[in-house]
């Protein structure tokens, strides 16, 4: 795959699932009504499906009825939407971190300002795989900056919002400048959240807090069929040692390691660099749905054995005959 197709697959998934998600309240796909207090589902209420008086009723019948109901109803959609997260990440690892997460495509763009401006993704850390180049003029990225700090925590809060709240009804409190204690609470609330996690917290928060992520990561790791990038033991003697995909990786993974970072969301940033820096379809890393060893040949031992004396100092001078697939 063209590098930089991966790259704007990446991108377009993103921007997708975020249009989703902004749309799913406003469209009757999927919210919560505070008004009538009931869920709404594509459109219609969704309820336990109980005659009205059932609690009247104490026949056998009449309770059977009504645990099957709960639990149909209520218990096994819950117990769907749990499986979703520990499901895609025995297939996929942690992919739709990568690749859909919306949070994370917000934390990349704020990434993305902050190498701009200051030359390290960081506000305040400088990590070893930060490029500590900014942009020449850096003017024009602070301002936008500046704009998006304000624009998007409170968009997100109205937006969100509209999960709780008839949208129609925010929008119009919006429209009018006029807020019920709840509306206010909630775009207030929200954007905070939005403010701080884009701002200071981001990929620590995807590492150590987001129970989605958590669940995708260890059940990727224990799973032998999911999804990874890996190296290939035959074309790393070609590795230059570039170290473009240290650099690009906004999760601090070191991808060239035999043995594989369990942050690693699957993004394929350093499969793309990597590919536009030895050529197309001959770059180190690749897709792969195996957690088996791989050896190389024997033949190909030697050739390897000069790339990997200057690639050993990057990988703290972690080196092995063996790479882990």
């Amino acid at each position: 795959m063209n590098n930089n197709r991966l790259h704007l697959m990446r991108r377009t998934a993103q921007i997708l699932f975020i249009l989703i998600i902004l749309l799913a309240p406003v469209l009757d796909i999927f919210r919560f009504d505070s008004d009538t207090r009931s869920l709404i589902l594509f459109g219609a209420e969704w309820d336990l499906g109980l005659k009205q008086g059932f609690y009247l009723d104490h026949s056998i019948e009449s309770a059977s009825h009504v645990a099957w109901q709960f639990f149909v109803k209520a218990i096994l959609p819950w117990i769907a939407i749990l499986a979703v997260f520990p499901i895609l990440g025995t297939l996929t690892g942690r992919f739709f971190c990568g690749w859909f997460c919306p949070e994370g495509a917000l934390f990349e763009l704020f990434d993305f300002l902050t190498t701009k401006i200051l030359g390290r993704r960081g506000l305040f850390i400088r990590k070893p795989n930060d490029t500590g180049v900014h942009a020449h003029n850096r003017v024009p990225y602070i301002f936008l900056t500046l704009l998006l700090m304000i624009c998007i925590p409170l968009f997100a809060g109205v937006a969100l919002t509209g999960y709780f709240v008839n949208p129609r009804v925010v929008w119009d409190q919006v429209i009018h400048w006029e807020f019920t204690f709840g509306v206010k609470a909630g775009i207030i609330g929200v954007a905070i959240y939005i403010f701080i996690s884009s701002l200071i917290v981001r990929h620590a928060l995807c590492k150590y807090v987001c129970s989605a992520g958590l669940m995708q990561m260890l059940f990727g790791w224990a799973s032998p069929v999911s999804l990874r990038v890996n190296a290939d033991p035959g074309r790393l003697a070609a590795c230059t040692d570039c170290k473009g995909c240290e650099r690009v990786c906004f999760m601090n993974v070191k991808p060239r390691l035999p043995k594989k970072d369990i942050n690693c969301v699957n993004c394929g940033e350093c499969i793309a660099v990597c590919n536009k820096e030895l050529g197309e379809k001959r770059g180190v890393f690749h897709y792969s749905q195996s957690k088996l060893c791989a050896v190389p040949p024997k033949e190909l031992i030697d050739k390897r054995k000069h790339a990997l004396s200057h690639i050993k100092t990057s990988l703290g001078g972690k080196c092995c005959e063996k790479t882990c697939n």
